[in-house]
């Protein structure tokens, strides 16, 4: 997925954590595949900052 769609996704994800209705077992599921989408996003920054730093040096 690119950055946007893992961004998108987290969106959607945090909407389901503001439900109420959700049962709390379902929300720990969902916490924690957020938890790693939001990993794999840092990832990629990470990533693309080093590629900045090194071009402008």
């Amino acid at each position: 997925m690119t950055l946007e769609e893992n961004f998108k996704k987290l969106d959607e994800i945090m909407e389901k954590l503001s439900d109420d209705s959700l049962p709390l077992e379902e929300s720990f599921g969902v916490y924690k595949e957020g938890m790693d989408i939001l990993a794999k996003c840092r990832k990629v920054i990470d990533e693309v900052e080093e590629k900045v730093k090194k071009l402008a040096q």
